[in-house]
């Protein structure tokens, strides 16, 4: 039996109580909008500040993966910036989805791995590496392709500057997680006893994002937020479908394709409510602060299904 370490059993207990967080967040910044907006100012200091604790909890080895077997880790992320952008396009025609509206389910389509897509691998006794590995790079290559896959599908004509867009998720995503990972490889010891205490971060910051994207458009909600729900919930849910898909018809093991499931289907969603907030109306991010909290919550239930249905490497050992 493996036995879990003090991070394991954090991560664990704060993916369970997350959708909680999240829910509460979400309430109080519709119900009371006017308390939230003057504390919620900061959402790129609060998304810098999950990247970097993404860096802290990675390892040179981590990347060893893409090395040593590269077919798994570059299909993982051809399926996240294939499957999802689609899905988002198509969702947003076939629900006629106002402009505003469109472009933020595509920016969440076009957005990388999500953050706590590697402990809800490790719940369903998928590939934790792969894991690790396809949400790394599929993040470090979210400068490039972000930006171009959201602008080109979204609308050739909006004003807004791939190369804009790019910087800041260079700034957002990329300086933090690299000073992470250099903060960790400096003072390994002393980051490794604060590990435990990182998923709370990540926890607390992005239940931030969403109370700032909601707060400022709780109006909107009523009028729209029956319609996001349901394009967030089919995006979402097709999402772990075909990647689940993708991986069983390029006959990777069923952990491998635990693994594109989960990665496939959640999405940075805090990056995409961000960048939304930034250069688009503000009820493009409701989608995303939507995504925020559905798919912690889709992604509990399914880990739960993975779970109860025996890996062959366990159907071999009993």
């Amino acid at each position: 039996m493996v036995q879990r370490t003090s991070e394991d059993r954090s991560s664990m207990l704060a993916v369970t109580v997350f959708p909680f967080i999240i829910i509460a967040g979400f309430l109080f910044a519709f119900i009371a909008p006017e308390a939230a907006i003057p504390w919620t100012g900061q959402t790129q200091i609060a998304l810098g500040i999950i990247m970097f604790g993404m860096g802290l909890t990675l390892t040179l080895p981590d990347f060893v993966l893409v090395v040593k077997h590269p077919l798994p880790v570059l299909l993982g992320v051809v399926a996240q910036y294939v499957i999802m952008p689609c899905l988002a396009v198509l969702l947003s025609w076939a629900f006629n989805l106002s402009p505003e509206l469109a472009v933020g389910v595509i920016l969440v389509g076009c957005a990388p791995g999500g953050t706590s897509s590697n402990v809800i691998t490790y719940l369903a006794k998928g590939d934790v590496a792969l894991s690790v590995t396809m949400t790394s790079v599929s993040t470090l290559l979210a400068p490039l392709l972000t930006p171009l896959l959201t602008l080109w599908l979204a609308d050739r004509t909006l004003d807004v500057s791939a190369s804009d867009m790019a910087l800041s998720i260079v700034k957002l995503v990329i300086i933090p997680i690299v000073a992470g990972l250099a903060v960790r490889y400096a003072a390994r010891s002393w980051i490794d006893r604060a590990l435990p205490a990182l998923p709370w971060i990540s926890v607390l910051g992005i239940t931030y994002v969403v109370i700032a994207v909601v707060s400022r458009s709780a109006d909107s909600i009523v009028e729209a937020g029956f319609l996001v729900f349901i394009v967030v919930i089919l995006h979402n849910g097709l999402g772990y479908l075909l990647g689940y898909g993708a991986g069983r018809l390029f006959k990777t093991g069923e952990r491998q394709s635990r693994t594109m499931s989960i990665e496939v289907g959640m999405q940075n969603s805090g990056l995409a409510a961000t960048l939304a907030g930034q250069y688009f109306e503000p009820i493009s991010a409701l989608p995303a602060a939507v995504f925020s909290v559905w798919h912690n919550i889709s992604g509990g239930i399914l880990s739960l299904i993975y779970r109860a249905k025996p890996t062959p490497e366990e159907a071999v050992s009993e």
